[in-house]
């Protein structure tokens, strides 16, 4: 009986571990998305300084091109929208995750608590 119970508690051990991965790849992946926000923010904080009379260039390849200060804007503008999108995103699976981390902690406490009475239960009959 006590194997049995063992064997559940490494399969929800193993659940577990790998929950946690799951949550600290999303953490990174989220917290990459705040360091793209704020250089965004940046970045449009300066275009907001800018007038029609300044020239605006954007990167393609290894080469500079000249770019309309309206088409940058708004493009600056829907990539800010994006990642706002993905961190919401992000967070409402973190919280997700944290809940089903919640429960498998739960499982794996009753479970350890069983596996230590069946080892008393066998202790005592040796």
């Amino acid at each position: 009986m006590a194997e049995a119970i063992q064997k559940k508690l490494n399969a929800e051990l193993e659940k577990y571990t790998q929950m946690q991965k799951d949550v600290r790849k999303s953490m990174s992946a989220r917290q990459k998305l705040e360091t793209q926000l704020t250089e965004n923010n940046i970045v449009k904080e300066e275009m907001d300084l800018l007038d029609s009379t300044n020239t605006v260039y954007k990167l393609i390849g290894p080469v500079l091109v000249k770019q309309d200060l309206d088409e940058a804007k708004a493009t600056v503008t829907k990539r800010l929208e994006y990642i706002n999108g993905e961190i919401q995103r992000y967070e409402t699976l973190l919280k997700d995750m944290e809940k089903k981390s919640e429960q498998h902690r739960e499982v794996l406490s009753s479970l350890q608590q069983e596996f230590q009475r069946a080892q008393g239960l066998a202790v005592g009959k040796v």
